[in-house]
């Protein structure tokens, strides 16, 4: 039996649908479009001046709040200024002796090089320092300590001229390399990541429309957003920590999301236009309809982001801040300057056709829409095989899983740096010549008010030298006042090892307390230690209010409480599966090589959260597209069979599009040197694919077949109760669905 319903195209039908406010403000864009494009020159003019008059600097703070290294730092730069500072590794190794005269003068005239270059406060004499110099006596190890806490705050340009200056004083049979946080974000170097993904993205869309026009709209409202958002980093900046990344990270989703909303939203205006309303009324019908899925999809990406200010970390709220300012200019953009393009635009969205356009496109045929015929047949295909498809790509997921129950947490150092860099061969250097413990020693700071120095600062230093696991233990050292006094304990195992933590814990939980000194232990190490700890405390906060709050979204907008269920549990599985493939390729086995991972290197505790908060807003995203032209149809039709079929062919084609201008976005992320931003890049490029093609494309929609009619059940209390969004589209605003030529598969998907 086909449902009736008025024609789209019928003119009486049309006056009778009055616009609701996405309609009414689609309407108002478009009549009055040269006024809204003044309005967003206007808008990224007063972000620039904003941001130029009250801009703030990129500074985070990666400590955890109220740990023992952050006290340790804190004392730090209370005691000891001029060591509170970033340092940075001066390693030099000699085919003979570091202490001959000859090698004795470069070595000086390096260090006063050095100690002349901007933001240097202090330069350690290599020769009067206890353990500076290898037991073979061929490696030398001097340290830089600079005027800035973090390393983001070191301008590239000033570490560039300390990477020069060793790489003058370097010779034959004379090895000279920098080693630190601070050089390793020099050697990472920058690419061209926005527009290799807006490049990427045009190529896509040039496949995905086959015209020129189609392709150039989702390009332009995501410029328009970037350019907007861009500028008001700065202004956020001043507000609040935001980390030298996130302005990258923000750009990248922004481009992104601009592009996959308005990309729903071209597709949905043509087929307004093939059912022959003219451009103004199929505008407004547009917004109408994937409008409100558009609103909805943002907002889910919205609270995925506010999760991450649950972790109580000042970078990650800064991070999330910046990309958040960038979801709602894109919005704005897709809501606002969408129409009004249309209304430049709209009458020749399929000009300047291309030959390599796919042309399997939907299209609408007295009125109705017929889906894509490809589309149509992977619809029936997954439908007929319903089970075999929900367990297959459930077996996949978990599969694809099962290498992150071995991920070690940790986080990359110079030892994962590509080859040849300055980080890893100073690295390299200091563990052969001093073992690996030296390239992450530990700092114990003691507060010495009102205490008799001497021998406390004997006991604690023997009993360190005593703990198993400690290689060495510096002597102690002393601020100018007295009050306070600084160990440098050497670990036997390297920074990221397993045995290292122990240690950590060995020496505040029980060598410390005994002497009862009031001492902290911190360096990169701790402090790595300590976030790690801290993120993995604060996990479950996150994934469950971003959880429960998108189910809340789910029930609201598509009136059900199965679907809200099994999307939460399915975007949990495409999570996890995308933590697995990272993990399997962070072994650094011939997967990892591929990407430039040559070592077995752990995951830097930050990345499982931050793809968490950005892969379950995006997988939302393909949800909201999926389940509302579902649910257009079942409000319609009521036959739960026929609802998935045509959500499927009728957004199959939209998503895979939009999935693959994620995946080239994030993959520009890949060829930094940077291995933590390498890995985010490559897993979210990962999560995306696994998701959009194994979920979405079959795990969902199997899923539904199962479940029948039960999938869009809701208490009568309940329905009453909650608001009506129809993110579907309003019942008298929509293009009906083409009856399914009826097969035995068609009727066999009909819930009874």
């Amino acid at each position: 039996m086909t449902t009736t319903l008025p024609r789209l195209d019928d003119p009486d039908t049309a006056a009778r649908a009055r616009p609701g406010p996405l309609g009414r403000l689609a309407g108002l864009a478009y009549r009055r479009r040269g006024r809204v494009l003044l309005a967003w020159v206007a808008a990224f003019a007063i972000a620039f001046g904003v941001s130029a008059a009250f801009g703030g600097d990129f500074t985070a703070d990666y400590s955890a709040p109220g740990s023992d290294s952050k006290a340790a730092q804190d004392l730090l730069a209370e005691r000891f200024p001029a060591r509170a500072g970033d340092t940075v590794d001066v390693v030099v190794r000699a085919d003979g002796a570091v202490t001959d005269p000859g090698v004795r003068g470069e070595v000086a005239a390096l260090l006063a090089e050095l100690a002349r270059l901007p933001h240097v406060a202090a330069v350690e004499d290599p020769y009067a320092t206890p353990g500076a110099i290898s037991a073979d006596g061929r490696t030398l190890l001097a340290r830089l300590n600079l005027d800035v806490t973090n390393p983001v705050d070191m301008p590239v340009t000033d570490t560039e001229r300390l990477l020069a200056a060793a790489d003058d004083a370097a010779r034959p049979g004379l090895d000279v390399a920098l080693g630190g946080q601070t050089i390793q974000q020099a050697d990472a170097g920058e690419v061209g990541s926005e527009g290799i993904g807006l490049l990427a993205a045009a190529v896509i869309l040039l496949v995905t429309f086959g015209s020129v026009v189609a392709a150039g709209l989702p390009i332009g409202v995501a410029l328009a957003g970037l350019a907007v958002s861009g500028v008001l980093v700065g202004a956020v900046a001043r507000l609040m920590d935001v980390p030298d990344w996130a302005p990258v990270l923000g750009s990248m989703l922004g481009i992104a999301l601009g592009i996959d909303y308005a990309l729903l939203m071209v597709t949905r205006f043509r087929e307004w236009r093939a059912a022959g309303l003219d451009p103004e009324a199929a505008t407004v019908a547009t917004l109408e309809t994937a409008g409100r899925s558009v609103l909805v999809a943002g907002a889910t990406v919205t609270v995925s982001m506010l999760g991450l200010f649950a972790m109580g970390l000042s970078f990650m709220s800064g991070a999330a801040a910046v990309t958040m300012v960038a979801v709602f200019v894109v919005l704005a953009a897709a809501l606002t300057l969408f129409p009004a393009l249309l209304g430049y635009l709209g009458r020749w969205i399929d000009r300047l056709r291309l030959p390599l356009g796919h042309r399997g496109t939907a299209a609408v045929v007295d009125g109705h829409l017929v889906p894509a015929r490809g589309w149509t047949w992977w619809s029936r295909l997954v439908g007929r095989y319903r089970v075999v498809a929900a367990l297959a790509g459930a077996a996949l997921l978990l599969l694809l899983a099962m290498p992150f129950l071995n991920v070690h947490i940790g986080f990359p150092d110079g030892g994962n740096d590509p080859d040849g860099t300055s980080n890893r061969r100073a690295y390299d250097m200091v563990a052969d010549g001093f073992g690996p413990g030296a390239n992450g020693p530990l700092l114990v700071v003691t507060d010495l008010s009102g205490v008799d120095a001497g021998p406390l600062m004997s006991r604690l230093a023997s009993d360190l030298a005593a703990t198993p696991g400690v290689a060495a233990v510096a002597p102690p050292r002393l601020n100018p006042a007295g009050d306070a006094a600084m160990l440098m304990v050497v670990p036997a195992t390297g920074p990221q090892e397993t045995a290292t933590e122990d240690l950590v814990r060995t020496i505040r939980d029980d060598v410390i307390p005994d002497t009862g000194a009031r001492a902290h232990v911190g360096g990169v190490t701790a402090s790595t230690i300590d976030s790690n700890v801290n993120i993995a405390k604060r996990l479950p906060l996150l994934i469950g209010g971003v959880v429960l709050l998108s189910m809340l979204l789910l029930m609201l907008s598509f009136r059900s409480l199965l679907i809200p269920l099994t999307t939460a549990l399915m975007n949990l599985l495409s999570v996890a599966a995308a933590y697995g493939v990272v993990a399997f390729v962070l072994d650094g086995g011939w997967a990892g090589q591929l990407i430039g991972i040559d070592t077995p290197t752990p995951m830097a505790g930050f990345s499982p959260v931050i793809m968490f908060a950005i892969l379950f807003g995006l997988s939302m995203d393909y949800q909201v597209f999926l389940l509302s032209r579902m649910r257009e149809t079942w409000v319609k039709t009521g036959d739960n069979g026929r609802a998935v079929l045509a959500g499927l062919a009728g957004t199959g084609r939209v998503i895979t599009a939009a999935a693959a201008i994620m995946i080239a976005v994030f993959a520009a992320f890949v060829p930094i040197s940077d291995v933590a931003v390498k890995v985010l890049g490559f897993g979210m490029a990962v999560a995306i694919l696994i998701d959009a093609t194994v979920v979405r494309m079959l795990l969902v929609p199997a899923v539904m077949h199962l479940l029948g009619r039960a999938n869009w059940w809701l208490p009568a209390w309940l329905d009453r109760s909650l608001p009506q969004l129809h993110v579907e589209g309003r019942p008298d605003v929509g293009v009906p669905v083409a009856p399914f030529r009826q097969s035995s598969e068609d009727a066999a998907l009909r819930a009874p």
